[in-house]
């Protein structure tokens, strides 16, 4: 971002909530907008793939895992409702990407802004913290599952030649590394709207595993002619007690509502589209494209993937437990995987970038004068400038995921603890308030009675999934050594 929209963006921050003051920019130059920042260039389809490459994760793994627990009565229900209040919330808070007026409002350039701008006080701090560790948690949740993938292909080359009767023992320590030090080469791209072409990739990669995911799973069922599982679900006996039964349902819940998680970039990636038309009207469209194509993903690998392998389906499709799981074709798997790492590299960063800015933000605020901060080198041959502060800030921050991912390695327990702590807050609670506000509806209206119950309705699953995700976790840590993790 220019500096000029840097101080434009800070100036527009510091006004009244519902100041509808609009900044004129240069006259006679048609490179800037409403704000005086540089033209937007995002459309429909960048902001699509920007959500694809969001929403389409390492979240799909876990489906097969979640439906399981679920059953196929409630696993598809519970995958398509969570899909209905994900792109219905989304498009509330799309309203709210402009204070006032849809079409010439002043801006919210990020989630915390648009708080502000409709909630105010201590709303916004609760938001952020809520907001940026949610953030960080994902950064360390996609380490934990790219290092997973890079040990799949480890193991399923290790199966293809010394037959699956052997051990094939893998460490995740060394590539988690590897991830980390890719992140601290790529981190140092400066702002969210440079990094579409990644977005692209990475989302061209989520739809290459998806479909090799489900094409396995199909190719499955097809050759042993059976669907496995139950209407209700795990079955309790042996070693799954009824404890276990209900914990692991609601860590279920979690995992879906992980794998639909984007709204707090979703004004993030909205600051990035044009205008005409409206960048709401844009954003109603690419989460209604998004939401769809994923629901449909998601239906079918969470469903071919609990046929496939009934009770026993692993917490992650592509990357299975032993023997359960797909070790054979090779060389598609070793694809799919590989796909999934490229993705994870690109999605790491679509999450990351928002905390970056708030982050390189507040600094050049509070010291403005600070040429430490302010200083950007450019790299020869290439575009890109390079900060002191940034390149020491943000190798810290990949360092310090890396490092959690290395003690905590997780899946599906970190997948679960992630969805229900940041699917209600930011899902749904502040969206619903926001857009009361945004919209001035009536308290106790039937409108307004109707967005508390769904926030209730929402909040007690979240609650349910967190209760479910810890308990996981506590089980997992018992007989866990740190820097040992290896499968």
């Amino acid at each position: 971002m220019t500096k000029m929209g840097e101080q434009t963006g800070n100036k527009n921050q510091n006004q009244h909530a519902f100041d509808l003051s609009i900044n004129v920019p240069p006259q006679g130059s048609k490179c800037f907008d409403d704000d005086g920042r540089l033209k937007r260039t995002g459309s429909v389809w960048t902001a699509s793939a920007h959500i694809i490459t969001a929403v389409i994760g390492s979240g799909v793994l876990s489906l097969a895992w979640a439906t399981a627990q679920l059953g196929w009565v409630a696993g598809p229900a519970v995958m398509f409702l969570f899909s209905l209040v994900t792109y219905y919330t989304s498009t509330l808070l799309a309203a709210c990407y402009r204070s006032g007026d849809p079409v010439t409002g002043k801006r919210n350039y990020t989630y915390m802004d648009a708080v502000r701008s409709n909630l105010g006080g201590f709303q916004v701090k609760i938001c952020g913290i809520i907001q940026y560790f949610n953030l960080y948690g994902v950064a360390i949740g996609y380490t934990i599952a790219s290092s997973i993938s890079m040990m799949a292909i480890q193991k399923t080359d290790c199966f293809h030649e010394k037959g699956e009767n052997n051990p094939c023992k893998t460490s995740s320590t060394p590539y988690m590394i590897i991830f980390g030090v890719v992140q601290v080469f790529l981190s140092q791209i400066p702002d969210f709207d440079q990094i579409w072409w990644l977005s692209i990739l990475a989302a061209v990669m989520s739809f290459t595993y998806s479909t090799i995911g489900l094409g396995l799973g199909i190719g499955k069922v097809a050759e042993t002619g059976e669907i496995k599982g139950s209407w209700t679900g795990i079955s309790i006996g042996g070693d799954v007690t009824e404890a276990d039964k209900i914990w692991q349902s609601f860590q279920a819940l979690g995992d879906i509502a992980f794998a639909y998680s984007y709204s707090i970039i979703l004004i993030e990636i909205q600051d990035t589209v044009r205008s005409p038309p409206s960048e709401s009207k844009t954003m109603k469209k690419a989460s209604l494209i998004s939401v769809s194509v994923t629901t449909v993903f998601y239906m079918l690998c969470g469903c071919f993937g609990y046929a496939a392998f009934g009770d026993r389906a692993p917490g992650n499709l592509l990357t299975g437990v032993g023997k359960i799981g797909f070790h054979n074709p090779y060389w598609l798997i070793d694809i799919a995987n590989i796909a999934i790492v490229v993705h994870l590299v690109g999605a790491y960063q679509v999450y990351c970038q928002p905390l970056f800015a708030f982050i390189e933000k507040s600094a050049n605020q509070r010291f403005p004068d600070s040429k430490f901060i302010s200083k950007e080198v450019k790299v020869p041959l290439t575009s890109l400038k390079l900060s002191p502060f940034r390149l020491i800030w943000r190798t810290l921050f990949v360092i310090s995921t890396t490092v959690i991912s290395m003690l905590m390695p997780f899946f599906n327990d970190v997948v679960g603890i992630l969805g229900a702590f940041g699917f209600w807050p930011l899902t749904v609670y502040y969206p619903v308030e926001m857009y009361i506000v945004q919209k001035r509806i009536p308290k106790w209206s039937t409108r307004w009675i109707c967005l508390e119950i769904l926030s209730m309705a929402c909040l007690i699953i979240s609650l349910a999934a967190a209760a479910g995700s810890f308990a996981g976790l506590s089980q997992d840590v018992k007989n866990y050594k740190p820097f040992q993790s290896s499968s």
